[in-house]
């Protein structure tokens, strides 16, 4: 959470004084409610490019010690501030625009600039019909277990089989400690820049302002976001041929859950959001939980051979790798666990609604000690019942008896369908908000409004669900983009984010001035980039080799295929 404090306490304004024939925010708002397109040039901008707004003076005693801008609210659906100056040297904010390129400065030393700002934010929206900032810690940690504690858990009895069982679980714990340290690094990040809505707006600010940093985050953003909820259209149809034993085509079965998700995504605020997610939540708990008793329970797994000349005989269960384990299979392996964890895309949006984000810790800290106690036990229990001959790459394949996988499978399916739904509604509040950011039709019941939001929601799950066909081996074009994506999203950004945040604190030499700690941080936070630029190359290498496998041995199937795709 980069430092917003101001270098050596400098004052410097950044922005020329407004325009005085500048119209009136009004006045932008009436004429950009009657122009559309304009409305999409005018808010499509990242951050600062935008004309000016309406400017009020503001100093107070804190800025006067520190120099620091503060920014206040003007218009009641504003979030998205910017500090200028006037001629007599006050501060000011400007209205009506997105974030200029130098963000609101908040001390380090002092959070009550930042606790002022989301205080301004909280009060703006007392006459909207639709509030955002509502989510308490307690919300926001049910939207996290949903993202975190999804049907990928049951992947990890495969994980450990690969890997050997001691050497899984510290990988567990090891990589769920990274990603904890990340996540807080986002917090402290948000919380010195209260203005940020979402990733796209801190990967500007972390590459210099560059408006080149915005478009690229945001492309990566939006792709990411729009694959995973091609992947859940396709693991809906997998659910439903289980269940009907394939009584329709697949596509059917696609379209169907697509459907279903954009009605799901609805819902505007992270609020409303967050009683689904605490269903799904309860939902997979109970889904992980049956499926290991059954594995516990059942005679013997799926595919159970008694030969073990031929590759059966009792499960076994390996400490270590087996021998002969390729360096594909176990970087894999790991790559799976790791990318389980890795969600921090979403941790800004989910921030910038909360009432109050200093509380956000609990959420991370509640949900990474979750998940390392489910991921665990679920992951070693099902493994050591089923062992390595009969391990499958989705543990609710492992069950023999078709009943209990059909049991155990259908309480994932709350969380198959609200996690598209969340990432769906996470990219269309990010084009919702440059659209209508300024305007009555944000934080109001307005029919442009609700046509808007859903209108970008169909067009998120049409994309979504024609990629999915489209793409005969989808699957594993989600694990390159994972691969690109994962190592910006879940590594390098935030090592290059508490580099800057501590350059801004204590100078350029912050990891002498600091003493050890300061060495120690800095190494620390380039082995996590490093780590990203691991994931970025070895972690493509690996996906793409796997592509190249399966098309030798014929496992793709064709575009739109009614083929089916049960487990």
């Amino acid at each position: 959470m980069a430092n917003a404090g101001r270098a050596e306490g400098a004052t410097e304004n950044h922005f020329a004084h407004p325009l005085p024939l500048r119209p009136s925010s009004q006045q932008q708002e009436a004429y950009l409610s009657c122009c559309p397109t304009l409305r999409l040039i005018y808010f499509s901008f990242p951050l600062g490019s935008p004309p000016r707004g309406d400017c009020l003076p503001v100093k107070t005693a804190l800025d006067i010690e520190s120099g620091v801008t503060t920014p206040l609210l003007k218009d009641d659906n504003l979030t998205r501030l910017d500090g200028g100056g006037d001629d007599d040297g006050n501060d000011c904010v400007q209205f009506g625009q997105r974030r200029g390129s130098k963000h609101a400065r908040v001390p380090s030393s002092d959070s009550s600039v930042s606790r002022d700002i989301v205080w301004k934010h909280l009060d703006s929206e007392d006459g909207n019909s639709i509030k955002y900032r509502t989510c308490s810690w307690q919300k926001t940690a049910a939207l996290l277990f949903s993202e975190y504690i999804c049907l990928a858990v049951m992947s990890f009895p495969y994980s450990y089989a690969v890997l050997g069982l001691v050497p899984g679980l510290i990988l567990t714990v090891l990589v769920a400690g990274v990603v904890l340290y990340t996540s807080l690094i986002i917090w402290q990040f948000c919380l010195r820049h209260p203005e940020v809505r979402d990733v796209c707006d801190i990967g500007q600010y972390l590459f210099w302002d560059s408006q080149v940093a915005w478009y690229l985050t945001a492309a990566m953003f939006l792709l990411n976001n729009t694959f995973i909820q091609g992947l859940h259209c396709l693991v809906g149809a997998k659910y439903l041929n289980i269940m009907t034993d394939h009584g329709a085509c697949t596509i059917v079965f696609v379209a169907l859950t697509a459907v279903i998700s954009f009605i799901c995504s609805l819902p505007r605020t992270f609020d409303t959001l967050s009683k689904l997610a605490s269903l799904a939540a309860l939902c997979t708990f109970i889904s992980v939980t049956l499926a290991t008793v059954f594995a516990v329970v059942q005679p013997h797994p799926a595919h159970f051979t008694p030969d073990p000349g031929g590759g059966g005989g009792e499960p076994t269960v390996l400490i270590w790798p087996a021998s002969g384990t390729t360096f594909v299979a176990a970087m894999g392996a790991f790559l799976n666990i790791s990318y389980t964890f890795i969600g921090q895309i979403t941790l800004p949006s989910f921030i910038a609604e909360m009432k109050n984000p200093k509380e956000f810790n609990k959420s991370l800290y509640v949900v990474t000690i979750a998940e390392i106690i489910v991921f665990s036990i679920v992951g070693s229990v099902i493994y050591a019942y089923t062992g390595n001959q009969y391990m499958t790459p989705l543990a609710f394949d492992s069950l023999s008896n078709s009943i209990h996988k059909k049991i155990s499978f259908s309480f994932m399916v709350p969380t198959l369908i609200f996690l598209g739904v969340l990432y769906a509604s996470i990219s269309a509040r990010f084009i919702f908000f440059r659209l209508f950011d300024g305007t009555h039709h944000k934080g109001n019941h307005t029919v442009i409004g609700w046509l808007s939001w859903g209108t970008i929601l169909a067009a998120a799950w049409a994309i979504a669900f024609v990629i999915a066909e489209v793409i005969p081996f989808f699957s594993d074009l989600l694990s390159i983009m994972s691969s690109l994506f994962d190592s910006f999203f879940g590594f390098i950004f935030w090592g290059i984010a508490y580099i800057r945040m501590r350059r801004e604190d204590y100078g350029p030499d912050f990891y002498r001035n600091r003493g050890w700690r300061g060495l120690a941080g800095f190494i620390f936070n380039l082995f996590i980039i490093v780590i990203g630029f691991y994931f970025l190359g070895l972690g493509t290498y690996v996906s793409i080799e796997s592509v190249i496998l399966k098309y030798r041995q014929g496992g793709f199937g064709s575009a739109f295929s009614c083929a089916d795709n049960r487990l």
